[in-house]
């Protein structure tokens, strides 16, 4: 029998990467379910006291201002939360993440992103290098390839953190 997730509210940050309009329409297999699970994971951990950070990509086919790569509206920033701009697909190696993380006092990432195979992976990768640990939300991610998705989601993200749905986060909390 597996444990229950447990969340140390004073320990945890959520990390939304790359809910940019454009992003969402080309990389998401399921754009308004993506939006949708995102949304309440972003409610429910506002609601605890766990701060939201958001990392935008800004580099590449994103660099120059277009209106499609601003933020998704179904996932708008609340007052006073933190928007990051990155240039590459990880969210640390071009920012300040890690160093505001550790001020923070947060050892714990709650991950949501689109891709799966870019961002998120990249963050999972860096985040267990840097020792952190991470949770990631499987219905609050998603991959133009559903099936690169699925694997990443059952086979490699559970080797080095915890993988959970939308509902069992919120559970959690």
């Amino acid at each position: 029998m597996t444990q229950p997730l447990k969340i140390d509210r004073e320990k945890t940050a959520v990390v939304i990467m790359d809910f940019q309009q454009r992003i969402i329409a080309n990389n998401a297999s399921e754009p308004e379910n993506v939006v949708k699970q995102a949304s309440a994971v972003l409610q429910g951990a506002r609601a605890a006291g766990i701060p939201v950070i958001y990392v935008v990509h800004r580099g590449g086919p994103f660099a120059a201002y277009a209106p499609d790569v601003e933020l998704h509206e179904g996932v708008p920033p609340a007052d006073g939360e933190m928007v990051i701009t990155k240039v590459r697909p990880g969210p640390f190696s071009t920012t300040n993440l890690d160093v505001t993380l550790r001020e923070m006092g947060r050892d714990t990432l709650v991950i949501m992103g689109v891709s799966t195979s870019g961002c998120v992976l990249s963050c999972t990768r860096w985040a267990v290098d840097v020792n952190y640990k991470f949770i990631v939300v499987s219905d609050a991610c998603s991959d133009g390839d559903p099936e690169v998705h699925r694997v990443l989601t059952e086979k490699v993200y559970p080797r080095m953190g915890t993988v959970v749905n939308a509902q069992e986060f919120l559970n959690a909390i």
